[in-house]
This record gives C-alpha cells, structure tokens and sequence, in this order.
C-alpha cells in the first residue's frame, strides 16, 4: 500500500477513540471507521501509521491488523475464535513431554510444570500430561474451566489470544502471559524450550533464529495490544 497521507492522531469519537489521518477517519476494509477502547492504544496505533514508510506493508501495522479482526471477525461472533484457542487447551504444549533423554525431560518438567500447576490453581484447570506421541485426552472439567476463562475475555483479549496462543503452542501460557503472571520473551522461551535445547547441542541455525525472532514479535505485539486496549 502507498502512503497517502502526511500526518496521523488520536481522535475522540463516539464509540472510544479513531485514528484521523490527515482529519479523515482511518476505515477498515468493511468501511466502518476504526475505533478502540482505549486512549493508549489509538495513540498507538496513529503512531504505527506516522512511523510507516512510502511503501506499507500489513506486516509494519500489527496494532492495526488486531484491531480489524477485534471489530470486524470475533466482536460480530466471538465464538469460533473461542473455539479455536480452547483447542489449544486441549492439545497444550505443555502436557507434552519426552521420554528422553533423561536431561530433556527433567528440563521440560522444571520449566514446563509450574504453569499447568499456575492453570490449574487459578483457574481449576487440571490437565494431564504425557510422554511421546501419545495423545492424553483432557477431563471434562479441566476444558470446562479454560472454557469459561475464554467466555468472559472481550474481543479485544481474543484477539490478541488469536495470535499470541498460536505462536506459543500453548493456551496456558498465552493466558499467563496475557495476565501478566509470564512476560513474553519468557513465555516463548518456554515453547520452543525443545528447540533451544537442540541448539545447546548442536548449534544455532540462523534462519530457525530468524524465525523465533519474527514470531516473538509477533507474540509482543499481542500483548501490548491488549494490553493498551485495556488502559
């Protein structure tokens, strides 16, 4: 997209706050002008389109992109997207280990069970573990608990789920990390636990490290994104 127009704000409107650009509205692609919760983040989001280049990509506005989808796919029906992120509850990265070797396991229960323990405590969400391919099926109750954590999350918070859960691998640390219990850096820390591990042996490939980066980014953005949305 090229850039067409010289100055971007945060303005007051009826529904929170927009972003003007060059005094008219910033639409999204439904045509609807776009309006957050928040002071903090309209700021945000004006300042993404301030600091973009003559030539924008969807990548250099991620505030934007998590505002879209909050307003336009999950406010108008929230349910598939919660129907999304439980699944990551119930094939969580975390309930998955290794058999071996020894020092792979003990490292990914030390890391890994503080926070099913964290789930379970917080939310009565007590899932179960297992070990290799295995696939360990997850009570009831314990879905039954995340699913009611998922219902009274705004579209804001599913949005910024949407894409912080995907990329960890990892229900229980996304809403961990989205409550504040985990930072970001250490939450994706975490999920590619295994990876790291591999390159402590073997040595770092830089395009895998490349990729963490990115993803990272990604990770961070959503939750500054809900972050802001809720100041």
């Amino acid at each position: 997209m090229k850039r067409f127009w010289h100055s971007a704000a945060c303005v007051v409107v009826e529904d929170g706050f927009g972003i003007s650009l060059d005094g008219k509205p910033l639409r999204l692609p439904g045509g609807a002008p776009l309006a957050v919760p928040s002071r903090p983040l309209a700021e945000a989001i004006a300042a993404e389109w301030s600091a973009a280049g003559h030539g924008i990509a969807a990548d250099d506005l991620p505030l934007t992109r998590l505002a879209g989808a909050a307003i336009e796919r999950i406010a108008p029906d929230p349910e598939p997207v919660r129907g999304n992120l439980l699944a990551y509850g119930r094939t969580d990265l975390l309930c998955y280990r290794a058999e071996a070797p020894d020092d792979l396991a003990s490292l990914q229960h030390q890391a890994w069970q503080p926070w099913l323990d964290w789930a379970a405590e917080s939310f009565g969400a007590r899932l179960a573990t297992t070990t290799g391919m295995i696939a360990v099926h997850q009570s009831d109750a314990a879905i039954a608990a995340l699913a009611r954590v998922l219902v009274a999350e705004n579209c804001w918070a599913l949005a910024g789920l949407g894409v912080i859960v995907p990329a960890l691998g990892s229900l229980v640390l996304g809403l961990a990390t989205l409550r504040g219990a985990l930072a970001p850096e250490a939450a994706y820390g975490l999920a590619t636990l295994d990876e790291t591990w591999q390159e402590r042996k073997w040595g770092t490939d830089p395009e895998a490290l490349a990729r963490r980066r990115a993803v990272g980014a990604e990770i961070a953005s959503g939750v500054r994104f809900v972050t802001l949305a809720r100041s």
